[in-house]
């Protein structure tokens, strides 16, 4: 069973869904795709907000996909391969709209920089986070300025260094980078469904005006995370990192 990402738009509320079988880890073109979808319902006049999710009721982006990653023989195909975060990060941070990131289950590396993206982020309980990157021999550099303006230098250092341990939910909404945790996916659905209700007939201008101000300082984004895509567009190339990756897909 192949990917997806797929959108509609229903009372003002632009819905962005990706699945993939593999724990919604992300290919290559899965991150192009999205990326496209997020830039599409920004531009569309019926959508007032954005919520942006993943199918099932497990992980919610379990990162970079091994399988591509292994795949990799050259440095410009790692760093278009890792580029493809930065599409979906700076799609999310160029969207005239507030996106609401709904975290159903644990996020790791590439899922935490999504996470971090939003504008507005629910999880569940169980929904902990972990920057993994380290431990397969690259880092989290595409993600890094992301999570770490969500939850600051010392709490994304924490994730960066200790990468095979997880951080709970509450550890997460703690740092700020959750804004409300739930129980039940039910409470969880229930929350995003009345903050889009409330935004959806909020003033759209407004909204725009405020997102841009709530990204101030992030307009050099576009070169610089293709330029840490190049960083580890040129480290999944080593040995180190091809050895960790074949032992990590062997679990």
């Amino acid at each position: 069973m192949e990917g997806f990402v797929k959108s509609h738009v229903k009372d003002g509320i632009g819905v962005i869904e990706f699945f993939h079988p593999q724990s919604n880890s992300m290919p290559g073109y899965q991150l192009r795709a999205l990326a496209q979808e997020i830039t599409k319902v920004g531009q569309d006049d019926n959508a007032k907000v954005i919520v942006l999710k993943s199918e099932g009721d497990k992980a919610f982006c379990a990162g970079a996909s091994f399988d591509e990653l292994i795949s990799i023989k050259d440095i410009e195909t790692g760093t278009t391969f890792f580029s493809g975060f930065a599409g979906v990060i700076n799609a999310i941070r160029k969207a005239p709209k507030f996106v609401i990131v709904r975290v159903q289950g644990k996020a790791v590396g590439g899922g935490v920089g999504i996470a971090s993206s939003g504008d507005y982020t629910f999880a569940v309980k169980d929904a902990s986070v972990k920057l993994s990157e380290l431990a397969v021999g690259i880092g989290p550099f595409v993600v890094g300025p992301a999570v770490e303006r969500k939850i600051g230098k010392s709490a994304f250092c924490e994730l960066t260094i200790n990468a095979t341990e997880w951080r709970s939910a509450s550890w997460a909404q703690e740092k700020g980078l959750y804004a409300e945790v739930f129980d039940t996916h039910e409470e969880l659905d229930k929350a995003i469904t009345g903050l889009g209700q409330r935004l959806a007939t909020s003033n759209p201008e407004a909204m725009a005006m405020l997102k841009k101000i709530m990204w101030e300082g992030c307009e050099n984004w576009d070169q610089l995370l293709i330029e840490r895509a190049g960083m580890s567009g040129k480290l999944v190339l080593s040995e180190f990192t091809i050895n960790a990756i074949n032992k990590f897909k062997s679990k």
